[in-house]
């Protein structure tokens, strides 16, 4: 009696060079991803220039924006956060990003958020998409703080390289800040 069964070694070395094919499929070339966080940013857009309206001013003047339509932050003794948005050059989208920030300390609690970052300098959006992770730190000037309120642009903030604002906050969580917060570039 003749088997046409496979081998172990044939089905093992199939499974092997199938696994990378297989792989591929997930990464989000061709999914709906992109076009979920472009609708999310444009609405984002539109709810900070018509609840802050300096900051029209400041993205006409911007060389690129960083927007961070919905970023989930929560925390119980040790935090985290994590989000998904776009970089607008031109008001045109050349680069999707995450946003991750861990933290520590007395903190309880879990918020939403919205936050754009304004790179005032060619220098600044230069090396924010060139750096492999870019990290925000505690030398960003906040144009709209983290209790919603609106901050003119002065002389200060306009010359400051990067410029973030925090708003539409929902949740029981105290303070939005960027400090600690790591950007990295994502295929959606």
């Amino acid at each position: 009696m003749k088997t046409n069964g496979i081998s172990r070694r044939a089905f093992a070395a199939g499974a092997l060079a199938s696994t990378g094919v297989l792989a591929a499929c997930g990464n989000g070339v061709g999914g709906r991803g992109a076009s979920l966080i472009d609708a999310r940013v444009s609405t984002t857009l539109d709810e900070m220039y018509r609840s802050y309206p300096n900051t029209v001013t400041l993205a006409q003047k911007a060389n690129g924006m960083l927007v961070m339509p919905l970023v989930t932050e929560a925390g119980l003794g040790f935090g985290g956060a994590y989000g998904r948005g776009a970089l607008l050059v031109n008001d045109i989208t050349v680069d999707y990003y995450s946003v991750v920030k861990g933290s520590g300390g007395l903190q309880i609690g879990a918020q939403q958020f919205a936050h754009v970052l304004f790179f005032m300098t060619d220098d600044a959006l230069t090396s924010f998409r060139r750096s492999p992770g870019w990290a925000a730190g505690a030398d960003l000037e906040y144009v709209v703080s983290d209790q919603g309120d609106s901050v003119a642009a002065d002389t200060t903030t306009a010359l400051t390289p990067v410029l973030a604002a925090v708003f539409a906050r929902a949740g029981l969580r105290v303070g939005a800040t960027l400090e600690g917060t790591k950007y990295t570039r994502i295929i959606p």
